[in-house]
């Protein structure tokens, strides 16, 4: 069937919207009445041939006493469906009380197999009846539906001497128009149209990328596909043509089944009977209602390929909760054990939860086959850089590329999606990397690959040709360096997180003045003894600025210790608090003293040699919180990141050190470093000619205000 065909009858049902809902619906509420209906005339058109025969079915049934008849009742149609009621769509055309009409419609609804009662469930279509029935047009509805001039049956309409009026309507067609019905009410309601479905040529290029890789190493056999925010099912329907198709030009025999889950019930709703139509109930019977992150109807099934175009900067907080919030959750595919850490921690933030969907994904791969599992995922950029070492992003990064499963990720151009113009990626993995890939990953910058539309799709505004799939697909089935193929090893991606810590300085300050507000504290804080423990170090002390607070510590605990005054970690924080200021002039203060022969100075980690009562030992300072830094040190750094510290760190700033516990490993991709290009600069010839122009173009503008004073 030609796209002209497709467009014809798309905009046929789309009229029918404006032509019998105008003054009953607003715009936005069309869809609540045509989706369904445009399901219940294709179901209606499809059974059609086999009624007389289930019917007599459902006598025989009835008569022998079968309790459980959905088999045979499937067999009598010929379908993965059926209808037991004595009516079709033709025969409610004609009703013409709206009440018997409402009666006979609800039991024809009524007479629809289970696996098609949950599709008109979610659709809610049951609650448009009333109002069809009040306004009077339930039947002016039907008579559309069934107008000669479409044909939504799988069989062409032929004249009485047998030549075809309208082409049959097959089930990729039928599929398609769901597809564009739901953009065209989605762009009405201002929706997100890319939530629901992605563009066919985005969803070819990813089929091929990770079936044409192992495309010599398929066997007969059966083979389990995956899409766990599958929409209206269309990634797992191109996905299972593209397989079977790889696999008969090979000479194999595969059995393909597919598997999703939705978590909009009109979405869900289509693509179940998207599969029921094309005689796959067993695979309609695979695809799941309901959240895939916190509650994902596979949790022990494991997958061949996978593929996803995942809601990505939308939030999953009512998901994080119901997983338990995110210190509490357990869930084993989002908390595991990597990196020495015995629960690693793969939990984005609540406001996007793209790398979650693609976590789950990963969770499901097979380990014990040949092949392993392949996965193709569409992110948006911030899955590439958000989050900071340690944080979720960026140990889900570290997880996939330190277990070696990223094997490539393609840049695609701007405005390729229906609902963003924004920057996106197609991240491929898998667990089975060739010999030639292993340790390595492949950036594709495929962002000028693209032909633009006649007319855009919402914010679509160009596509993949042929040319750019086979294109992408031949750079990551034969990974070479090119312009715009760059191959890294895994380490170029990764960096430790290091904190720099300083010593904190204090100048103590004793003088009367601050005495007297260090007295009006403590007489709030209840501490009168530690104002008098001040006042008599003072004396002794004198007013200051003293820059060794070591020193007055020593002082304060030693009139404690004489005046019978206990010096608690809160009255020590209290004096250093109210009594002194930062000064770059004052000695570091103290942390911790070690013992003879129980440290090693290693003044890089913070273990300093110093004289503390005459003694040479070694001592920790307190770190200055205001002035530590951090610093970015790639893993592939020669020397690591002592030799780092020592060129970028000290001779800048010489009593620095690192925490060593606090070191962190992260990981970020930049396609912007790997692919930038400068724009060339300008001749200074073509600056001079501006200026020139310029200056021409005031001297008119002076003339004609001057002319205009006069």
């Amino acid at each position: 069937m030609t796209s002209a065909h497709h467009n014809a009858i798309t905009n046929f049902i789309w009229g029918i919207a404006d032509d019998v809902l105008r003054d009953v619906y607003v715009r936005g509420k069309y869809r609540d009445v045509i989706l369904p209906m445009t399901v219940i005339r294709r179901l209606d058109a499809v059974l059609e041939p086999s009624k007389e025969k289930v019917l007599g079915m459902k006598k025989q049934l009835d008569g022998a006493g079968i309790a459980n008849q959905h088999a045979a009742l499937c067999q009598a149609a010929g379908e993965a469906f059926y209808n037991v009621s004595p009516f079709t769509l033709r025969d409610l055309k004609n009703r013409a009380k709206q009440q018997q009409l409402k009666a006979d419609f609800e039991a024809y609804l009524d007479g629809f197999s289970p696996n098609v009662q949950e599709i008109l469930d979610k659709f809610k279509f049951r609650n448009q009846i009333p109002t069809l029935i009040e306004a009077d047009i339930l039947g002016h509805l039907i008579e559309k539906f069934l107008d000669a001039r479409i044909n939504l049956g799988p069989k062409p309409v032929q004249d009485v001497d047998g030549n075809e009026i309208l082409p049959a309507l097959d089930n990729h067609s039928m599929g398609t128009i769901f597809e564009e019905l739901i953009r065209r009410f989605n762009e009405e309601n201002n929706e997100e149209a890319g939530e629901h479905f992605t563009p066919r040529d985005v969803v070819k290029l990813m089929a091929d990328l990770i079936f044409l890789p192992v495309a010599d190493d398929i066997e007969s056999g059966t083979y389990l596909v995956y899409d766990g925010a599958c929409g209206t099912g269309g990634m797992l329907t191109v996905a299972e043509e593209r397989l079977a198709e790889l696999a008969q030009s090979h000479g194999k025999e595969v059995s393909i089944h597919l598997f999703g889950q939705e978590v909009q019930p009109e979405t869900y709703a289509i693509s179940k009977a998207d599969l029921l139509l094309k005689g796959e109930g067993a695979e309609a019977e695979n695809m799941k209602y309901g959240s895939t992150l916190s509650s994902d109807a596979f949790p022990s099934q494991e997958f061949d390929f996978m593929l996803s175009n995942p809601p990505y900067g939308k939030s999953w907080k009512t998901d994080l909760e119901r997983l338990g919030g995110k210190g509490d959750i357990k869930d084993p595919r989002f908390v595991t054990q990597h990196g020495g850490d015995p629960e690693f921690k793969m939990i984005t933030r609540s406001s996007d939860g793209q790398l979650m969907f693609l976590v789950n994904k990963l969770s499901k791969m097979k380990h014990s086959t040949r092949l392993g599992s392949r996965i193709a995922q569409v992110h948006n950029g911030s899955s590439l850089f958000t989050g900071d070492a340690g944080q979720g992003e960026s140990n889900i990064r570290r997880w996939i590329i330190e277990n070696d499963w990223l094997e490539a990720i393609i840049a695609c151009p701007e405005n390729m999606f229906y609902n963003t113009g924004i920057a996106t990626y197609i991240w491929i993995l898998t667990n089975r990397k060739s010999k030639e890939r292993r340790g390595k990953v492949q950036l594709i910058d495929a962002t000028e690959w693209f032909l633009p539309l006649r007319r855009n799709l919402g914010k679509k505004n160009c596509e993949f040709s042929e040319e750019h799939i086979r294109a992408i697909c031949d750079l990551v089935v034969n990974p070479v360096e090119t312009e715009k193929s760059k191959i890294f090893t895994n380490e170029a991606f990764g960096y430790w997180k290091v904190t720099v810590d300083r010593p904190l300085r204090l100048a103590v300050d004793l003088s009367p003045t601050r005495l007297e507000r260090f007295e009006r504290t403590c007489g709030k804080a209840k501490e009168e003894p530690l104002s008098n423990l001040a006042r008599r170090v003072a004396k002794t002390f004198g007013v200051g600025p003293h820059l060794d607070f070591n020193a007055f510590m020593d002082a304060a605990q030693a009139d404690a210790d004489k005046n019978g005054v206990k010096l608690t970690a809160k009255r020590k924080k209290l004096l250093q608090s109210e009594l002194c200021e930062t000064s770059e002039d004052a000695a570091p203060v103290l942390k911790k003293i070690h013992k003879p022969g129980k440290a090693a100075p290693d003044p890089i980690h913070g273990l300093f040699e110093a004289e503390v009562g005459g003694k040479t030992c070694v001592v920790e300072y307190e770190p200055d919180t205001a002035l530590r830094d951090s610093e970015q040190v790639p893993l592939l750094e020669e020397g690591g990141i002592e030799a780092f510290f020592r060129r970028e760190v000290l001779p800048y700033t010489p009593d620095a050190w690192i925490d060593p516990d606090k070191t962190l490993v992260g990981y970020e991709i930049s396609f912007t470093r790997h692919f930038y290009r400068p724009a060339p600069m300008r001749t200074l010839d073509e600056i001079k000619a501006d200026i020139y122009a310029l200056e021409q173009e005031t001297e008119g503008l002076l003339e004609q205000i001057v002319g205009e004073a006069e």
